[in-house]
């Protein structure tokens, strides 16, 4: 399939720039694949949606300030960097920008000189292995000097709201620090809403996937078939594992909370579908003709034109019917992307 198969049109206003106010208060599509049709919910409404034989399962992964603005050393000059994947300690691959001005040997400093960076080596699309040093603990610093690495269709600084988006920009089950970006479709979950899934009987299990540039990075070639998702690191512990198959074995439903939480599943799970527990990559890129082995439903929020989340999400609820729900969200202004809506595929 050709990625621009999976195209849409999108008004630019639709693309939501601040949560709602309360995080449950999000609107909720539903799609029901077996009808092949949808209809219109509030995100409030999600427990009605459970049975008491299922496993909701939610990623734990906690975003780190992974987005840091300082200066060359000694001209000056404004440099941001996020920190994609740390590859030894305090030797991280990074996005750069301006890349071009960030060749190797380049020294660059954040916070008045409280964290320094050297430009170890240069890759292609902006990308740069970067050494830093510090005084005192990297992690607390980074805590301190850097800014929520919001994604760039936000069109505002992360500082014009910083305490919101600390919060909001952040599952409130988030509890393992290493994720660059959120697990979005967690946003939309109060305690409230947790506490009605259980009070209906369904198991709530946690595994975590720390998200990565390879969730959100581009795709650049026209054929799917020529594209790969970067691995990312998943963990799966026994108690998981073991109560995702304990519902299998009673005929419920494994409902993923997010594409990540999918994707962790899916390359997790034997042909049978059966859960393996342990630490591990997860390294599948899912298209459609993918046989979905662990995962029977899926919240998910709306993703960007000719991206491999919405090659996902198409693979799992077929890609006719996903554009049609699309086109209606747009018609009836649903909110899109990361602090936008969400879609629930049953």
């Amino acid at each position: 399939m050709l990625v621009s198969d999976f195209d849409y049109e999108l008004p630019e206003e639709l693309i939501a720039q601040h949560p709602v106010e309360r995080r449950d208060a999000s609107r909720m599509l539903v799609l029901d694949r077996s009808k092949k049709s949808w209809h219109d919910s509030q995100f409030a409404e999600f427990p009605s949606y459970v049975r008491p034989e299922d496993t909701l399962v939610i990623n734990n992964t906690r975003v780190f300030p992974a987005r840091l603005t300082g200066r060359r050393v000694p001209t000056g000059g404004r440099v941001e960097l996020f920190l994609v994947e740390e590859r030894e300690p305090r030797v991280w691959e990074t996005l750069a920008r301006p890349a071009r001005r960030l060749q190797e040997g380049t020294r660059v400093e954040f916070g008045d000189g409280r964290i320094r960076a050297e430009i170890l080596r240069e890759f292609e699309e902006g990308r740069r292995l970067v050494r830093f040093s510090c005084e005192g603990d990297f992690d607390s610093l980074l805590d301190e000097i850097g800014q929520t690495p919001l994604p760039p269709y936000i069109k505002r600084a992360p500082s014009a709201k910083l305490d919101e988006d600390r919060e909001r920009y952040q599952t409130v089950y988030a509890r393992t620090r290493g994720a660059i970006a959120a697990p979005t479709a967690g946003l939309h979950f109060t305690q409230r809403v947790l506490d009605e899934v259980r009070a209906r009987g369904a198991c709530i299990t946690e595994i975590t996937l720390h998200v990565g540039y390879g969730t959100f990075e581009p795709v650049r070639v026209e054929d799917l078939s020529e594209h790969k998702v970067a691995p990312e690191a998943f963990e799966i512990d026994a108690s998981a594992a073991r109560k995702i198959n304990n519902a299998r074995e009673r005929a419920g439903r494994i409902i993923a909370v997010g594409t990540t939480t999918t994707r962790a599943l899916e390359s997790a799970a034997d042909e049978s579908g059966r859960v393996r527990s342990g630490a591990g990559l997860a390294w599948l890129t899912i298209t459609p003709g993918y046989r979905f082995r662990a995962v029977d439903a899926l919240l998910t929020n709306f993703h960007l034109p000719r991206s491999s989340l919405l090659v996902l999400v198409s693979a799992l609820a077929g890609r006719d019917l996903v554009l049609a729900a699309y086109a209606h969200a747009v018609a009836s202004r649903y909110r899109f992307y990361s602090y936008g809506d969400c879609m629930l595929i049953i």
